[in-house]
């Protein structure tokens, strides 16, 4: 009897062909909505295997099929991303943190070396036989520089986080295939034509664990209508994520896209919150994890709208730019900045949940580089708190808002719950008033405290102050 088809593993992107490469790709999509589709059905949370697995995947036995992907060099690298670096004011983040002393781990379809990319460690590969420093896909190298590229004279693009030590793992490829492949009995899941699984993302998470990944970025999702949800048999990778979240790592994965030729095809509608998870149509893996994940969403770079792409869900946790980036040439031995891929007709530029998710995995390393002592939960309420325009509640395309580096290093926030950042500023001084009374009512305080503290210090044991910054 042959097993059950295990769902079809995806980047959190909108997927293109490029050429006659047939290699998969980030592009720019309108939401699509199919018809025919069974109306919304009330959907429960996921479910959690007992016990986290191994961190051995199916045999990495995959062969190439397809050309590798090839990237569009940037016309004008002096002028390459300022528009995403503006949004998140990457000038006044990199004052107070840069991320050095964090470890980002990018399960995808593996990072190529790059001059830009100097602190890079090969984490293996589960999909052939080669490292984790193979990309012919471009996807993972594209997301690696917009976490960690170094500055460069040259140009004015620069990752968010350029101190990081970056953990590649291979985990997925588009240009790559099983070497048998039967119609109607295939128990793992792919990535389009190519090859990649759920269980395999699932052991790559144990693995990136285990080399000491302080965060890890998953710019991969696999879905499902809501009414095939149990078909996702992902129970070993929310154990997976769990598992992550327990030994102080944060987690950050992508909401993946909506598109007629993805694997997300019908949009979720918006919907109060306490109606969220009764209206959902789609539900995508690890995205609906958002417990222990940080899922994000895309909006447009431009100017901060929702991306309408980007998969809404009760799941979303916050947003970053995702929409006509500029990232590093994948290309073994170049240098320099790409804007896309080459597609069929025109150029496909990088766009996508996938590179959103890149900005927050940053994000969260320049927190916890700047605040060690937050643990994962901690670091994740921080960024949720610190985000903004999500109005009164998360909304299912956005979560919390658009992610706010600066003030998720600089902010002070209650440590309960995800209650907004508190951004407090002293009010002005009255004009006119005379300040000497008031003046000699504080001294006339002071001096009564100074003696309250003498006196009890004499008995009492010394207090340390609460660390107030979280």
């Amino acid at each position: 009897m042959s097993e059950p088809r295990t769902p079809r593993l995806v980047d959190g992107i909108r997927f293109g062909r490029v050429a006659a490469t047939c290699v998969i790709v980030a592009a720019l999509g309108a939401p699509a909505t199919i018809s025919g589709i069974a109306p919304a059905a009330a959907v429960n949370p996921p479910l959690i295997a007992p016990v986290p697995p191994g961190e051995n995947a199916p045999a990495g036995s995959a062969e190439q099929r397809t050309k590798c992907a090839i990237p569009v060099p940037a016309d004008r690298p002096t002028s390459a991303s300022r528009t995403a670096h503006t949004l998140l004011d990457v000038d006044r983040v990199h004052r107070l943190s840069t991320g050095v002393g964090q470890r980002v781990a990018i399960i995808d379809t593996g990072v190529t070396p790059h001059p830009r990319l100097p602190r890079i460690v090969d984490g293996g590969d589960f999909v052939s036989t080669g490292n984790g420093l193979s990309d012919c896909d471009a996807h993972g190298t594209l997301v690696a520089g917009l976490i960690a590229a170094r500055p460069d004279p040259a140009d004015d693009f620069v990752g968010l986080a350029p101190g990081v030590t970056l953990i590649s793992i291979r985990q997925s490829s588009a240009a790559f295939s099983p070497p048998r492949r039967p119609a109607d009995d295939d128990p793992e899941a792919t990535v389009g034509s190519g090859f990649g699984s759920v269980a395999g993302l699932a052991a790559a998470v144990m693995r990136a664990v285990r080399l000491g990944a302080t965060v890890i970025n998953i710019s991969e999702v696999a879905c499902a209508p809501s009414a095939s949800s149990a078909g996702l048999h992902d129970a070993d990778l929310g154990a997976a994520l769990r598992h992550a979240v327990d030994r102080n790592v944060v987690v950050v994965a992508a909401a993946g896209n909506v598109s007629n030729d993805g694997g997300c095809r019908e949009q979720n509608p918006p919907a109060g919150r306490a109606q969220q998870w009764d209206s959902v149509r789609t539900v995508a893996t690890p995205a609906w994890f958002g417990d222990d994940v940080l899922t994000v969403g895309s909006v447009d770079t431009a100017d901060g709208s929702p991306s309408p792409f980007s998969l809404a869900g009760p799941w979303v946790g916050v947003a970053a730019p995702g929409t006509d980036l500029t990232s590093l040439d994948s290309r073994p031995g170049r240098g320099g900045l790409v804007v896309g891929l080459n597609g069929t007709d025109s150029t496909v530029p990088i766009s996508g949940t996938s590179f959103a998710t890149a900005y927050v995995s940053a994000t969260v390393a320049l927190v916890r580089a700047r605040y060690p002592h937050l643990d994962a939960r901690a670091v994740m309420r921080r960024i949720t708190a610190t985000a903004t325009g999500s109005g009164d509640g998360p909304d299912p395309r956005t979560g919390h808002g658009v992610i706010d580096p600066l003030a998720a290093l600089t902010a002070q926030i209650p440590d309960v719950g995800d209650a907004r950042a508190q951004r407090f500023s002293p009010p002005p001084a009255a004009r006119g008033t005379n300040p000497v009374p008031m003046i000699v009512a504080l001294s006339g305080a002071a001096l009564l405290v100074v003696v309250l503290a003498v006196t009890s210090g004499v008995t009492r044991p010394r207090i340390e102050p609460l660390d107030d910054d979280l």
